[in-house]
């Protein structure tokens, strides 16, 4: 989908951006986003304000072009594009742009694309739906919900069988898969990729919930072509969580991160190469992780910092690379 925006875009920028668009929900749609990263996408990708107003049941959301959710009680301006949440209904969802022309292509796939995916959401975890078993995805879509009340959040947990005023649990985000609740130092098996969010109460899930999806951003499935560990507990990456909010949909990579694309475009072992030097204490033990002599991890060092255009043998160097193949990964998983 990608290679087709991009092919799309060099002919008919709109069209390009369109697809781009359709894949960006889609991939949500797949991790079952809850409704306030449904809307914070179409809000960062329209760069406008995005707002949802469902008066039925009572949900209001409004996030920033910049990402940050800054709600609103005030009523949406007729004159915004808008589009409901269904057939015949009045508009439920929002981008807050003035103009009276009407919206714009790619507005307009954003609108369709961002409601469907909200009345999927909505559906789920607010529709009146018949009494569902303890291990039903939409109780622990509604736990995890940061939009949805407290008590409907609460009630939800203890038909899961959790207990509200016991030990601490955490989300998970599975790449491709519905997301978990799992208690506090239980493993968490995976054959793909995952993030772990932060231990807390059952009440708190929403929080561990958002932090979860945000550590599965850095985790890699194994490829050649993406090295580095597969299950990411958000509590260990710190401050360099904060590099997600820089890697959005539609920025540009940084010049350090197109020198590493370049350079694993020209050997297959580039990248696993790359990748063992910014994470291992030594030469010695990059060798080893890579399975080479020491003397030929050596060659394919003086090579990559050719076409990277820095060493990476010293403390600064070897920062700069863990930082550019962070900032890559995040762009591969946005």
């Amino acid at each position: 989908m990608k290679e087709l925006a991009g092919r799309l875009a060099a002919v008919d920028p709109d069209a390009g951006a369109a697809v781009a668009v359709i894949a960006y929900f889609d991939r949500l749609a797949e991790s079952r986003a809850g409704l306030e990263v449904l809307v914070r996408g179409a809000a960062v990708l329209a760069g406008c304000p995005a707002r949802l107003v469902d008066e039925e049941r009572r949900v209001r959301l409004r996030v920033e072009p910049d990402g940050r959710r800054k709600d609103s009680a005030g009523a949406p301006d007729p004159g915004w594009p808008g589009t409901p949440l269904v057939p015949g209904g009045p508009p439920a969802l929002w981008l807050e742009r003035a103009g009276s022309e009407g919206p714009s292509v790619v507005d307009a796939v954003i609108l369709e694309r961002a409601s469907a995916a909200v009345r999927s959401v909505l559906d789920r975890t607010r529709g009146r739906a018949p009494a569902a078993p303890v291990d039903d995805p939409a109780l622990v879509e509604t736990v995890l919900d940061a939009g949805a009340p407290l008590p409907a959040r609460l009630h939800a947990a203890r038909r899961l069988g959790l207990d509200t005023g016991g030990p601490s649990v955490r989300a998970v985000a599975v790449a491709g898969g519905p997301p978990r609740i799992v208690a506090d130092g239980q493993q968490v098996p995976s054959a793909g990729r995952a993030g772990v969010g932060p231990a807390v109460a059952v009440a708190d899930l929403p929080r561990s919930w958002a932090a979860a999806r945000t550590a599965l951003r850095f985790a890699s499935d194994g490829r050649a072509q993406e090295p580095g560990p597969a299950v990411v507990h958000a509590d260990e990456l710190g401050g360099v969580a904060l590099l997600a909010g820089l890697a959005v949909p539609g920025a540009e990579s940084a010049p350090d991160v197109r020198a590493v694309e370049a350079a694993a475009a020209d050997a297959p072992w580039m990248l696993r190469t790359l990748h063992a030097i910014a994470s291992t204490t030594s030469l010695r033990a990059a060798a080893a992780e890579v399975s080479v002599h020491h003397s030929t991890l050596q060659d394919r060092l003086t090579h990559a910092e050719h076409l990277l255009g820095w060493s990476v043998r010293t403390p600064q160097g070897r920062f700069r690379l863990q930082l550019a193949l962070t900032m890559r990964q995040l762009m591969r998983n946005q």
